[in-house]
Formats: C-alpha cells, structure tokens, sequence
C-alpha cells in the first residue's frame, strides 16, 4: 500500500497504576526500548507514538507489530526488556490496536486529536502486568 493512501494519527498508551519503581518503555520496531520511564509514586505513564493507518483500516508504524493479517499491535516492555538489568521481570505488555473502532480513527484524523488506550499495569498478584491486556478506557484526547 502506497503511503499517500495512509495517514498519520498520533497515539497514546497510558498506563495507569503501574508498579511503582518498575521501568516500562515501548518496543521500536528494531526491538530496543523506546522512551524508557518509572513511575516514583504510582502516577500513570504515558507514552505517545504515532501510526500510519491505510484503508481496511490496516495499520503501519515503527511500533506497530503484526500477527497474522489482520492483527496489529503495540508492545510495551517491562524490567529488563526496558532496560533495566537489575530488574527481577522480564516481560511484555501487548496492546491490541487493530479493533480501534473507525469512528474513532475518523475523529482523531478530523479533529487533530490523539487516540488514548488506557490500562492497568498492574496484575493481580501485584507484579507488573504482562500478555494481552485488554483496555480499561479509548477516547480522543488533546495533543
């Protein structure tokens, strides 16, 4: 698909009740941590990142991953995996952004606004939640 067919929507992952002291980042597409950060006191983290959405709508980007032809997602690492070596974990959070509803893709490219997925990151067993989380929250937020 030819780039002139995509746009650009700006995204935002904010995890909310991290494990404190717990280091998170995104995945670049070359697997390395992105934007590495902690939170000191349990305040949520925020990541922004932007992705290229073609007709279908089918998504692209340096922290989109794809399983499959139709899912797309985003990683967050955790511990080590974000850069942390003396980390006890060494896990991954995967967002799913392919079931984006496309109102929702039609008003952040309309309205100059930024689509945020809201999680928890932290796990029932109070570790730092891992696997296939699903969103406790999606809207268009300002930039």
């Amino acid at each position: 698909m030819a780039r002139a067919d995509q746009i650009v929507i700006p995204m935002r992952i904010s995890i909310e009740q991290p494990v404190i002291g717990v280091l998170y980042s995104l995945q670049e597409k070359d697997d390395l941590p992105l934007d590495a950060k902690a939170s000191r006191e349990g305040e949520p983290l925020v990541f922004d990142f932007a992705v290229r959405v073609g007709p279908g709508p089918k998504f692209f980007g340096d922290q989109v991953r794809r399983e499959g032809p139709v899912r797309r997602f985003v990683y967050i690492r955790i511990g080590t995996l974000a850069g942390d070596p003396a980390s006890p974990w060494s896990r991954r959070m995967k967002i799913d952004i392919h079931d984006i509803d496309a109102d929702l893709l039609d008003r952040a490219a309309r309205d100059d606004g930024v689509i945020e997925t809201t999680i928890i990151g932290t796990g029932k067993d109070g570790t730092p939640a891992c696997g296939t989380l699903r969103p406790t929250g999606r809207r268009i937020a300002a930039r």
